[in-house]
Order: structure tokens, then C-alpha cells, then sequence
């Protein structure tokens, strides 16, 4: 066999840690204790002045902390069981929600107690300038307007007593943040800000037993003038309630029939602060809403920016179901037709989506009720810009097509645009399958088609479209995609100001095109390719949730530095640049090293950065900066873990047999000594080098291997890419798994004979397929594994209710072909078919409510092993689904996985679940460990 071999890099890394682990003091080992108090910054924020930061510390279970700072870490202030909080848009207030005690929520939990019993949140209000604090119990929700820092709303829920019969009656209260007056509405149910913060609505509900609701309604509410005016009267469901910019227009939609009517009636209503009331400006029978359709009421109603459009939905009438049937008497079955758009299991899983489908509509509010439909069930996907002025909408339609994505991945789409003038549909493009896109300011339209993987932009005005990447001698499709697929893109970073050019990304470079084709050049200079760096563009827009709608294409200012992500392909290490997009030089690198960011924002006003940084051994703290390089230091996350024997990451390099360079990461103890013999245990998927720079917290896992907690247990952990030929995925996990645990096994450190293997779903599966190929491995544990790919090729996901198929022909299992066409290749990559071969004890998880793999998958592989008389156990952890979800199960399988490996890899007496299992009738009782 050709033994592959370590990069020099490794063999440095090894002497460094060999000389280091003799200083180490004696740590002891992650215990199952430890889990519930490892702490996460799970939310933060700068102020738009950058004038404060707040995070909030969280452990995995119990009680946060919100604290309050400076950005030089000056304390201002903390609050306890923190949560949900924002700045005012003035940066004089920090609003949080004050959870329950964990103590006291796990007590209701006990007690099973109602929801309406179960302990409330409290609301924080905190003065940032002076540090005073006010709270408020029994709190439902608040909110803040986008741009204005006057106000807060928010609604209280009287206590209920013991023999109250009567409901708790939620109260709005409409706060002056600077003054602390406040006015209070009781009975209301929903309420919105304007943007601008100088008005408010809410709907109120009627009193009880009250049949006329004389005060139930709409309210408008001038928070300048503090004057509420009921606009719109009567019981009824009142929703989409939005305001146009200025906040001088209001639209909703409305059904005011009675509550036992089989079939809500909306109407769309208008309201300025000229009128008396809001007014119906479109219902069934205006002109414009086609014979047999309606208002929708989940149909989105917003105005465009200068407040001229007002969009909403439209939808067809549905049908009623007749309620004078007799249920036992009539069959429920479902009809699967060949000819449906899609199976009947998909189309039952987006039933409630489906009933709800609403197609886009214009009317213009200032000039009269003319309605203009813009879409329908033959064009049902509509796009607006962001300021939605533009003379036109971007839609696209796959009708007619949908029947195909049962074998492959995304459907083909026809191209429109869709006059909001008259609704005239243009035809753009048609067999497009790819992804595609408006400009800002709705002039070009610009597609990526996966069939010949070029850039497309079709100019709006003239009517031109032209191939922007022509003669250019690098892909914009995934250079590294090896599925059966045509390639996708790396996507775009963004337009500049009035759609002067379009910044697109290909695998390391950041490209700008003019719209027309006339010029392009590289923003990154080629240094990205050179220096195998990624950059990206980075959207602090979105980051702090400003931008109107999410979805549109940011518009980025390339007359000022672009601040840029950058990835390092060799060395794994993460940074940022900055470059000028106009003068087609190199970036300059800001900072670049051994770590990976999270959380990354920036204030509005002061553009100072705020940021999680994290390592294997070092937890994501929170760091604040004004350019990346000099920063300070926030938080300082999970102290204890200097008393926990811990570990290091490092990557190694060999070649497989077939000679191709390969890579992972080889994680060990903080207390690794080479004299020692290690066992080790392999995780995979498919590629996780990248990850190198990752910190892994001892959480319970949800079915993989919990790296950080097996390393400080005294395992190695080997974590290599794989690399997949078509056809022969099973294959291609033998070709880098196996040769980078044979590599291994010539280490000195390496017990050879204790040697481990774990993963979940795809992972699952090559864990499968390895113990069919080899008798290398003492132990092997695999999580919701396909084993028989012949019968998993046909069934359905049922999460989604769409086909298996694809998954086979197309992506990630990569045979490439139909089981018609090619059934050898499905039997050779099917565990099932070679099971008699195995010789490795092997757990596998396989639950029942899975929806991604059929559970029964995990059943063929272990009743095959145990008629086999194989060593083999199986854990169906009732009630969940691909991975785990309930903590509880978590933790169960977290000890199950060490009790298992250090059994075999260890030698460590084997627990009674595994030496004898556990019988039904002990279920609930005895775990067995």
C-alpha cells in the first residue's frame, strides 16, 4: 500500500507540542457536570453612535446575563436574565426583556402548569447615560420604531389569580422615553410603528360580551400630537398593517364578517390623516381584481418610497368545505396524481403555505382605486426593488416545469417583467436555472445560468441583454463542486450607487462589471487567486437589520474603502482587507490570523466594529475596534475552562493511494505526551479543514461526535476532507479516510489497534460503508445512516415531502445516473448488500420521526447485523427527528457515546445497556448505564 505522508508543518506542530505538554499542570477531564454553565455570547450590539455595546452572556441552561459597556470596557451597567433587548434609535436607551428565573420556569414546568400560569417576562428600561433602570412586570412583547428614539411600546398582561374567570386583559402603553408619561389602551391585541416614530396603530379587541364593539377597531395614534383616532370600527381581524415613510399614509387589509362565517371576506383600507376613517380602496368587486378572486389577508402590504404604489395581494376565492357532511361517514384519503406539480406528501407539508398563497397587486392611493394585477398562478413570483418606484416588477415562473425537481435540484424559470402601469408582461429569458436578480433601482436585471455558467444582465430600458464574463480565463461556477450537477455561483457582493456596475464574486476575487458589458475589472487585483484568499464583500447594512426589505442586493459606496472578508485556503486563518474598487490595486491586508469572527456589526454612525473571535482554545469573546487591528476586549466567556484538560487543532497533509493531496485536522489533548499510545477516533462528513480555526464547546451533541469533550477525555480526533468521484462516493471515503488513518497508525503515539469512527447522516452513511470495506476500525458509531440506497432512491423526504431522487442523480450521494440506468452502482455504494463483511461493533441512531432519512433505514442495517449475529445496537430516541433536538436526548446520547468508545477503544468495562441491553418493560425506568 502507498502510505501517505505528513506535511513538515505537522511534524513542527508535533515537536512544539511535545516540548510544551512536560510545563502543563495536571488538568482533569470534561465531565457530563459541566455542559449546562459553558457559556455563549449569544447576542450583541453596538449603538447606532457607537457610543455603547451590549452583550449577553448565556449558558447552555439556566440564567443569562446582559451587560452594558463602552467600547473601552467601561461597565455602565448589567442586567440579570437579560434578553431580547435593542438600543433606541438615539442611543439614549437600552429596552430588554427580564426572563424568569430558569428555577422558577422548570417548577411551572413540573407542576405542568397552563400557559396563562407559567411565570411572565419583566421589561428593563435603562437610562444610558445615567445608568437608572426601570421594570416593569408581566410583560407580552415591546417594540421601538426603526428611526426615531422618542418612544417605546409595549403590552402588560394583568396577573391572573387563582379564581379569576375572567381573562387578563392586555394593555398597551405608549411610553415617552425622555419624560416617562405614558398612555394606556386596554384590549389590544396588535400594534406598529411608523418607521419615522410619529405614529403608532393598534387594534383593540371588543369588551366581553359585548356582540355591537362599538370601541373594538383600528386606532391611529399621533404620537407628536397625542391624539388617538379610531379609523376603523368593528369586530374583525385587522392585518398587514403598514405605514409609507413619512408616516402621512396607512394601509391594511380587513374582514369585519361575523366570527362563524365559513369564508373571510378582506377588503383593502386606506387612511391619511386628512379623513375622518379609513376607506375600502379595493374589495372582490373592484375594478381590476379578476372575476373570482379576493384581498388576501396574508398577502404583504407595503407602499413603495415615495408613498405613490401601494402593493398588497390577491388571491382566488377558495373553496368552502361543506360542514353539513357527516366526517365518519365520508373517506380521508389522499390522491397522488403523475400529472401534479408536486407529490402529494410535498403538497400536504406546504399545505397551510399554499392556502395562503397571495399574488402580488398595485394600486395607486393618491390617484384613485385603480388596481393593476402584476401577478397569478401562471407568473406567481413577483420582486420589488427596495424603494419599489420603478416602472417595473421582476417575475419569474417555473409552471409547467415543477415536475422535474423530483430528480434534480432547482427548477427552470421563464423571465418577465411586469408593468405596474398597466401590468404588461415582457418575456426576458426563458429555461433559466440559476439564480436571479434585480438591480437597486430596478434597470437591469441580472441572472446566473448553472446550464452554461455564465453572468447575464439584461438592460430594462433598451431591452438589450449581454454576457458580462465573456473572455475571461476564471469560472464563476464552484471550482470545487464534485456532485452530478451543473455548478451554482459564489453570488454578488453588491451594486454601486444608480446601478453604475455590479460587483460579482468567482472563487477569490471580487469582479465589477458595467451593466452594459462595456468594461470590467478585478477590485481585488488577481490577489485573491494569487495568494488563494477569498475575499467578500461584507453588508453591515444587513447586519443591523436597517435595510427596508431583506433579499435586495446591497448598494455598496465604492468611493469610500471596502472593508473585506478574507479566507485563507492554505493556512485557514481569517482576516479583513480593505480596497479601493476603483483603482484595480490589491487589497491591503488590516489584520489576518489563526481565528475565526462571528457577530459582526457596525455602528451607523461612528462606523466602529464590534466582533466575536474565537479559536479551538479560545472561546468566542467579544471584541469592539475601530479598524479590526486595535481592538479591546469585552468579554471574557467561560473561565473554567483553564481547569479543564483541553486541546489543540492542527492540520495535516498527506496523499492517497491514487495519489491526491489530502487534508484535516488532527485534533489532541492539552496534555498530549508522543510517548503515549492514543486511541483514535475519526469524524467526518464531507470537508471540514475550513473549520480549523473553530471553537467546539462541550455542548451534549445532537448526534456527532462532541470533538472538545472525546480530545480532553484522552482521545485523538481525526477530522479529514473528503473529495468524491462521481459514482463511487463509498469508494472515494475509503480513498481519504482510510489512507489518513493508515497514516496515522504509523505515529508512534497512535494505538493502532484502537481505532474509532463516527458520523452522522452523510456521515452516518461512510461510516456504514467503511466497516463493509475494512476490519481496521475497533468500534463504529453511525447516526441516521442510508444502507440501501436502491430503496431509499424512490421514498420521500418527509420533512419536506419531496422525493429522494435528486439527492441520488444530483447531489450529495453522487451516483449521477437513475437506478434504471445504472443499478450496479447503487448496490456497490448500499451498505446492506455487504454487511456479512462487517467485523466492528457499531451503535446506530436512527429515530422515528426522522424526516430527512427513513428511519427505517437504520432498522435494515441492524435486523441485517443482528441475523448476522453481529455486534450491534440501535437507539430510536422516540419522538425525534434527524438530529436531536430536546436537551434531555442530547445528554443521554453524549454519555452513550463515551460509555461506548471507551469500552472498545479503552477497554473500560462495558455499561449494561451494552452488555445487555434494555428491555421494554424497564423503559422509563432503568437507562441501563
Amino acid at each position: 500500500m502507498n502510505i501517505p505522508h505528513f506535511s513538515s508543518r505537522f511534524f513542527l506542530a508535533l515537536l512544539f507540542t511535545a516540548a510544551a505538554h512536560v510545563s502543563l499542570g495536571q488538568k482533569k477531564p470534561l465531565d457530563h457536570s459541566v455542559y449546562d454553565s459553558w457559556q455563549s455570547i449569544s447576542s450583541s450590539a453596538l449603538s447606532d453612535d457607537g457610543h455603547f455595546v451590549y452583550y449577553i452572556v448565556s449558558p447552555q441552561e439556566g440564567d443569562g446575563q446582559l451587560f452594558i459597556t463602552t467600547p473601552d470596557n467601561r461597565p455602565i451597567g448589567r442586567i440579570d436574565r437579560g434578553a431580547d433587548a435593542a438600543f433606541s434609535h438615539d442611543g439614549k436607551f437600552l429596552i430588554a426583556l427580564i426572563k424568569p428565573l430558569f428555577s422558577e420556569t422548570r417548577e411551572a414546568k413540573i407542576k405542568k402548569k397552563k400557559p396563562e400560569e407559567m411565570p411572565k417576562d419583566s421589561l428593563a428600561i435603562f437610562a444610558l447615560e445615567t445608568s437608572d433602570v426601570v421594570k416593569i412586570p408581566h410583560i407580552k412583547s415591546y417594540k421601538l420604531p426603526e428611526k426615531a428614539g422618542g418612544y417605546l411600546a409595549y403590552v402588560t398582561e394583568t396577573e391572573r389569580t387563582a379564581n379569576d374567570t375572567i381573562k387578563p386583559s392586555p394593555i398597551l402603553h405608549v411610553r415617552h422615553l425622555h419624560t416617562g408619561t405614558e398612555m394606556m389602551f386596554d384590549r389590544v391585541d396588535a400594534y406598529h410603528f411608523a418607521d419615522s416614530g410619529t405614529a403608532l396603530a393598534f387594534t383593540r379587541k371588543a369588551k366581553e360580551k359585548d356582540s355591537v364593539g362599538a370601541d373594538a377597531g383600528l386606532y391611529y395614534y399621533d404620537l407628536l400630537a397625542e391624539a388617538p383616532k379610531h379609523i376603523s370600527r368593528g369586530k374583525g381581524e385587522y392585518k398587514q398593517i403598514t405605514f409609507d415613510e413619512s408616516a402621512k399614509q396607512l394601509a391594511f387589509v380587513a374582514d369585519k364578517s361575523p366570527v362563524k362565517s365559513l369564508r373571510k371576506t378582506y377588503n383593502l383600507y386606506y387612511y391619511t390623516a386628512a379623513q375622518d376613517s379609513a376607506i375600502i380602496i379595493a374589495h372582490p368587486d373592484t375594478h381590476g381584481v379578476p372575476q373570482g378572486w379576493h384581498i388576501s389577508g396574508e398577502g404583504s402590504v407595503r407602499f413603495s418610497k415615495s408613498g405613490d404604489k401601494l402593493f398588497f395581494g390577491i388571491a382566488p376565492i377558495p373553496p368552502v368545505k361543506d360542514t353539513t357532511l357527516v366526517e365518519f361517514e365520508h373517506a380521508k384519503v389522499d390522491i397522488w396524481h403523475w400529472k401534479d406539480d408536486y407529490l402529494q406528501p410535498q403538497q400536504l407539508v406546504n399545505l397551510r403555505r399554499t392556502q395562503n398563497q397571495s399574488y402580488l397587486a398595485v394600486t395607486y392611493p393618491k390617484q384613485g382605486r385603480k388596481i393593476v394585477p402584476l401577478a397569478d398562478e401562471q407568473l406567481p413570483d413577483t420582486r420589488l426593488t427596495e424603494d419599489a418606484d420603478n416602472t417595473f416588477v421582476l417575475a419569474t415562473t417555473d409552471v409547467g416545469r415543477r415536475i422535474e425537481t423530483q430528480w434534480q435540484t432547482g427548477a427552470f424559470q421563464d423571465i418577465y417583467l411586469v408593468s405596474t402601469i398597466d401590468g404588461t408582461r415582457t418575456p426576458i429569458a426563458e429555461n433559466i436555472r440559476g439564480s436571479i436578480s434585480f438591480s437597486p433601482t430596478g434597470n437591469y436585471v441580472l441572472w446566473f445560468d448553472r446550464s452554461d455558467s455564465n453572468w447575464y444582465c439584461h438592460d430594462v430600458r433598451s431591452g438589450n441583454t449581454v454576457q458580462l464574463n465573456t473572455d475571461l480565463p476564471v469560472s464563476f461556477a464552484d471550482e470545487d463542486s464534485d456532485v452530478p450537477d451543473a455548478p451554482n455561483n459564489y453570488g454578488i457582493a453588491g451594486w454601486s450607487a444608480e446601478d453604475a456596475e455590479v460587483l460579482i464574486y468567482d472563487k477569490y476575487d471580487i469582479w465589477a462589471f458595467r451593466p452594459d458589458g462595456s468594461e470590467r475589472w478585478l477590485v481585488t487585483g488577481g490577489f485573491g487567486r494569487n495568494e488563494q484568499l477569498t475575499f467578500r464583500y461584507h453588508d453591515f447594512a444587513a447586519q443591523t437589520g436597517r435595510r427596508f426589505r431583506r433579499g435586495t442586493p446591497p448598494v455598496i459606496d465604492t468611493k469610500t474603502p471596502l472593508i473585506l472578508s478574507a479566507f485563507h485556503h492554505v493556512t485557514k486563518e481569517n482576516g479583513w482587507y480593505t480596497v479601493n474598487a476603483r483603482n484595480k490595486r490589491a487589497p491591503k491586508a488590516i489584520v489576518m490570523g489563526p481565528y475565526r469572527y462571528g457577530q459582526v456589526k457596525r455602528a451607523q454612525q461612528s462606523g466602529i466594529y464590534s466582533y466575536t473571535k474565537e479559536n479551538y482554545t479560545s472561546p468566542p469573546d467579544l471584541y469592539v475596534s475601530p479598524d479590526f487591528a486595535k481592538e479591546t476586549q469585552l468579554s471574557s466567556i467561560n473561565p473554567q475552562q483553564q481547569h479543564y484538560n483541553w486541546g489543540t487543532a492542527e492540520l495535516i497533509q498527506w496523499t492517497t493511494p491514487n495519489g491526491h493531496a489530502a487534508q484535516g485536522i488532527i485534533y489532541k489533548p492539552e496534555d498530549f505526551n508522543p510517548n503515549k499510545k492514543y486511541p483514535v477516533i475519526a469524524y467526518f462528513y464531507e470537508r471540514l479543514s475550513d473549520g480549523l480555526h473553530s471553537y467546539i464547546p462541550p455542548a451534549p451533541t445532537p448526534s456527532r461526535l462532541n470533538i472538545s469533550f472525546f480530545v480532553s477525555n484522552g482521545y485523538v480526533v481525526f477530522a479529514p476532507d473528503i473529495h468524491y468521484e462521481i459514482g463511487y462516493p463509498g469508494r472515494s471515503a475509503e480513498e481519504y479516510v482510510n489512507s489518513g488513518m493508515e497514516t496515522l497508525k504509523q505515529q508512534p503515539w497512535v494505538n493502532g489497534d484502537k481505532l474509532g469512527i463516527q458520523g452522522q447522516s452523510w456521515g452516518g452513511y461512510q461510516v456504514a460503508h467503511l466497516i463493509t470495506r475494512t476490519t481496521m476500525y475497533a468500534a463504529a458509531w453511525a447516526g441516521a445512516p442510508v444502507v440501501n440506497m436502491t430503496s431509499a432512491y424512490g421514498g420521500i423526504r418527509w420533512d419536506s415531502g419531496m422525493n429522494r431522487q435528486f439527492q441520488y442523480e444530483r447531489t450529495q450521494s453522487r451516483i449521477g445516473a437513475t437506478l434504471w440506468e445504472k443499478p450496479e452502482l447503487y448496490i456497490e455504494n448500499s451498505p446492506l448488500f455487504h454487511l456479512p463483511k462487517v467485523n466492528t461493533p457499531v451503535v446506530i441512531m436512527s429515530n422515528d420521526q426522522d424526516g430527512a432519512v427513513p428511519w427505517y433505514q437504520g432498522i435494515e442495517m441492524f435486523t441485517a447485523l443482528r441475523r448476522l449475529q453481529k455486534p450491534v445496537w440501535l437507539l430510536n430516541y422516540n419522538g425525534e427527528a434527524h438530529n436531536l433536538i430536546q436537551r434531555q436526548n442530547r445528554k443521554d446520547i453524549q454519555r452513550r457515546q463515551l460509555e461506548f468508545f471507551d469500552h472498545f477503544l479503552k477497554d473500560k468495562p462495558a455499561p449494561r445497556w451494552i452488555d445487555k441491553g434494555v428491555p421494554a418493560t424497564l423503559k422509563g425506568i432503568d437507562w441501563g448505564f
